[in-house]
């Protein structure tokens, strides 16, 4: 099944330098960008992204964390497309929480810290890259950060050679 799904460069992503190294993980695996592009956004969008589920789950606390430190600089927000997009770019992200996430992952490859960790400095835990959790969240999130003339329908050389 062809699917859509966003994935959001975090603004340590960002200052770290690691924009095109992310999406060459995404395209090397053979999915598609069909959105992109940089964006510096306030509380307000910040809360829109970061919903109260996430306070049910984790702690308001957790998600005010998360609504300040994606305030910190511009994130890079990307719409992928592919074959179960949402499950294989979950798998290259890697799991949540970094220190469980699997080396060779995104999280796994980039981040360390544990949520431990981070609720006993009172920070954020720092994992590089967002990714939508499902096909539900996907629609969403996508529809939250792009406009439908953003987002392109083309094919790539890989796409004309087979089909």
């Amino acid at each position: 099944m062809i699917e859509q799904t966003l994935v959001l460069i975090k603004p340590d992503g960002v200052k770290r330098g690691l924009i095109g190294e992310l999406v060459k993980r995404f395209e090397n695996r053979g999915l598609k960008i069909v959105g992109l592009k940089m964006i510096w956004i306030d509380a307000t969008f910040a809360k829109k992204h970061y919903t109260e589920d996430i306070s049910k789950r984790r702690g308001e606390h957790v998600r005010n964390y998360l609504v300040n430190f994606l305030q910190e600089s511009p994130v890079v927000a990307i719409v992928i497309q592919g074959v179960n997009a949402v499950e294989n770019v979950r798998k290259i992200v890697g799991g949540t929480e970094p220190r469980a996430a699997q080396p060779g992952t995104i999280r796994g490859d980039f981040a360390h810290v544990s949520y431990s960790y981070a609720d006993k400095k009172e920070m954020v835990v720092r994992n590089v890259v967002h990714a939508s959790g499902n096909q539900e969240d996907a629609k969403y999130e996508i529809d939250l950060w792009f406009k439908p003339k953003e987002i392109y329908d083309y094919k790539t050389a890989h796409e004309e050679h087979i089909f």
